[in-house]
C-alpha cells in the first residue's frame, strides 16, 4: 500500500467519525469556476456570499465572507486559489505547497502558532493534501486576534488550486486544532473537483457539476 493510499484511507476514516458525530450540514450550493486551465468545484455553505475576485498575472483568488461582512471585516473567510502553471514543477507537491502556506502562519506568529496535517488525499483523480493551521495572536494594526485556517491543496493537470476556510476570533496564546470541527468544515466543502474545460459548455457546467 502506498504512502498516499495510506493518508487517504485514514482521512476518510477520520471524515467518517467526524460526519456520524455531526448534525446534517447546513445549506450549501456548488461554486464551478473556470480557473485558468480547468474547472474547480466546491459546495459554498450559503451562508456566504462573494465579495472579491481577481486575476493578477499567474495568480488567482475569490474571497467569500459570511453574508453582512466585508473583505476588511470579517469572522469566516472561504477563499479558492489558482496558481497558474504550478503543477509543471516536479519539485512542488499537494503537501510542500500546503506546506508553503503553514510556514507562512508560523512566521507571522511563532510564539502562537500551531498546525496540524490531515494528510495527502484525492479529490476524484486528482492529488491533494488538507491541513490546519493556526495563529493564536495576529495583531494587524490596532485589530488583535486569532485566526485558523483549513488549507486543501488540489494539483491540476497544469495549475495548482487551494480551498480554504479561515476563521477569525479573539486573540489567546497557542490554540489547539479541534480536529472534529475543521473535518466537520472540509465535509462541508464538498463535493470538490478539478475537471477539464469542455470547449463551449456554458455555466453552469454540467459535465463537471455531475461528477461524482
Amino acid at each position: 500500500m502506498t504512502r498516499v493510499t495510506v493518508f487517504s484511507a485514514a482521512l476518510c476514516a477520520l471524515l467518517a467519525t467526524s460526519a456520524s458525530a455531526q448534525s446534517p450540514a447546513p445549506p450549501a450550493f456548488k461554486v464551478i469556476s473556470p480557473i485558468f486551465g480547468q474547472l474547480v468545484m466546491f459546495s459554498l455553505p450559503a451562508s456566504f456570499a462573494t465579495v472579491f475576485e481577481n486575476t493578477k498575472g499567474t495568480n488567482y483568488v475569490r474571497e467569500a465572507v459570511l453574508k453582512g461582512e466585508t473583505v476588511k471585516s470579517w469572522t469566516q473567510m472561504i477563499t479558492v486559489t489558482g496558481a497558474k502553471g504550478a503543477a509543471g514543477n516536479a519539485g512542488v507537491s499537494p503537501e510542500s505547497f500546503a506546506g508553503s502556506m503553514v510556514g507562512g502562519f508560523k512566521s507571522a506568529c511563532p510564539d502562537s502558532f500551531a498546525a496540524q496535517g490531515f494528510g495527502a488525499t484525492k479529490f476524484g483523480d486528482q492529488d491533494a493534501y488538507v491541513a490546519v493551521a493556526s495563529c493564536g495572536r495576529l495583531e494587524t494594526g490596532a485589530d488583535k486576534h486569532s485566526e485558523t485556517t483549513l488549507i486543501v491543496t488540489v494539483k491540476g493537470s497544469a495549475d495548482y488550486y487551494t480551498v480554504q476556510w479561515a476563521e477569525r476570533a479573539p486573540a489567546t496564546g497557542r490554540r489547539a486544532i479541534d480536529e472534529t470541527k475543521w473535518l466537520a468544515r472540509l465535509r462541508q466543502l464538498q463535493p470538490i473537483r478539478v475537471c477539464p474545460i469542455v470547449p463551449g459548455e456554458p455555466a453552469p457546467y454540467p459535465s463537471c457539476a455531475s461528477r461524482n
